[in-house]
This record gives C-alpha cells, structure tokens and sequence, in this order.
C-alpha cells in the first residue's frame, strides 16, 4: 500500500506536522509507519477521512479526548455524539448570553426585574438534610434530586412539616462550590433522628439511599424574602432576586443571621415559567453594632 510522507498527509489533511504529531501522541492518529531510526512518520492514504474529520471537530472546540470517543464510533452513533456535545455547547452559550445581559445592565444601573421584598415569622422546626459542595452548574441536576430523596425520607418520619428549601452557607458558582444544603421538615422527630443515625453507622450513608443524611432543628426566625417565578429561577436572573433581598437588609440596617435559602412551595414540573415557585430568603436580625 502506497504511504504519504507526514509532509505529503499534512497537505491532504489540512492539519499541520505539528498537530498530527500531538494527535499520534494522545492515540487519535496513528500513522501506518514510523521510521525506528529517525521518527519519522507516514500514513496511509485511507487515513485522510480520518484525519479531515478530526480537524473538522476542532473547529467546534471540541476536547481532544471527546474527539477520540467520537471518531472511535461508527457513523450514526458518532453524528449523534457530534449532535449532543453541540447542544450541550448551544445550551452554555445561552447560560452565558444571560449573563453578559445581567452584567450589561448591572453596570448600567438598569433593572430588567423590580422585586416586593416581604418578611414572614417561621417557627422552629426539625429538618432532615443532605449537605454538598456543588457548582453552580450542578444545582438543576442535584436540588431535585436531593429533595427527592429527603421527602422520601420523611415519608417514613412522619410526613414532610413544611415547605423543602435549599440553604447556602456559602457561594455557589461557577468556582465556588458552596456548600449547598437540601432541606425538608419532618413531623416525627424521633423517626427522624432514627434514619439520620442510620447514615452514620457505616460512613457510607443511609443504607437504602447511600447518601449522608443528617437532622438538624431550625430554629424560629425572621425571613426576609422575595417571589420569583419557574422563568427566574434560572441563572444569571436568581441572582437579582438574591440582590434585591440584600438591598433591601442593607437599607434597613438589619443584619443577615443566618444562610440564604431558596424555598422551594409549588409542584415544579407542573409550573409554567410564569407560575410563582420559590422564594428567595434571608434569616434576617438587628444590626451588628459589634466593632
């Protein structure tokens, strides 16, 4: 079979010696032959396709190592690989878009949203949890997931006492990774600190769930909060809704005490984005004249 010098392969590929030595060296082209002595390399001539193709996926950005498990693929499998890495990239590039808008028009001191902040008393209450150090991109897979899991805890304390939430004891984002804590009162707290100690006996978590679970009593407190709709709850728009409750605490000269929450009241996957789902909340107390 006739071999293409590297030279020769680079000019029908459209890839440059350089790039076809780093792909041999990461095993997405390997050429027919390589010269023991000297290095160097020919390919055969059915290698093209191969070759064109992986050029092709670099001008989507594609990862060289998601490239190696697409071209590693017969064809329809491979275009359908092809087709849900650039949904996934439609998906980010969207998330982003809102984002540099939010940024647009909090540098301009423009308001895409006004928020009616309110406060409600909330009395203590024992409350089973799942804490996790997550990203901001985690979030919409591990909310549901977590409060999925705790209300199906509850169901054996008792039934669920009140309205599942989220807590953040710290910031949740793209770098910051929390943690997070998934919320649900329970009624029974004996019940409760039962199955809370069964995750604790093996260090692997419940043994039906695998998850940690712990029970902790929230204690009565004053929140300060805002109603958002299914549509805000998406990210970058949250955030506006988290600054406007600070704002508003801020202007007031109270102080935060506690972590902010996400309350999550209404039947998610019956809302429609313009349905009321969750409010955004802040414990909130006198000033702190400390200092």
């Amino acid at each position: 079979m006739e071999l293409l010098t590297i030279g020769e392969f680079a000019a029908r590929s459209r890839l440059s010696p350089k790039a076809l030595r780093l792909y041999d060296r990461l095993g997405l082209l390997a050429p027919a032959r390589v010269d023991a002595v000297t290095g160097y390399r020919w390919y055969r001539r059915d290698q093209v396709e191969r070759a064109r193709l992986v050029a092709l996926l670099r001008q989507l950005d594609m990862p060289l190592a998601r490239i190696a498990e697409v071209v590693a693929l017969p064809g329809e499998r491979a275009a359908d690989e092809v087709a849900g890495y650039w949904t996934a990239v439609e998906e980010r590039h969207a998330v982003r878009r809102e984002v540099a808008d939010h940024i647009r028009d909090r540098l301009s001191g423009r308001r895409t949203h006004m928020y009616e902040v309110k406060t409600i008393d909330t009395p203590e209450q024992a409350v089973l949890t799942e804490r996790k150090h997550v990203l901001s991109d985690e979030l919409p897979r591990w909310i549901p997931a977590a409060l999925d899991r705790l209300g199906k805890a509850a169901g054996e304390c008792g039934g669920i006492a009140g309205i599942p939430f989220v807590a953040y004891y710290a910031a949740v984002s793209p770098d910051s990774d929390g943690p997070a804590e998934a919320c649900v009162p329970v009624a029974d707290i004996a019940a409760a600190e039962a199955y809370a100690a069964a995750s604790g006996l093996t260090g692997t978590g419940h043994p039906r769930t695998g998850r940690a679970t712990t029970l902790r009593i929230e204690p009565a407190q004053r929140l300060a909060y805002v109603r958002i709709t299914k549509a805000q709850v998406a990210h970058p728009q949250i955030l506006s809704a988290f600054e406007a409750v600070e704002e508003w605490i801020a202007d007031r000269g109270l102080s935060v005490s506690g972590p902010c929450r996400e309350i999550y009241f209404a039947d998610w996957d019956a809302a429609s984005a313009s349905d009321e789902v969750c409010d955004i909340a802040f414990p909130v107390g006198e000033a702190d004249t400390a200092g």
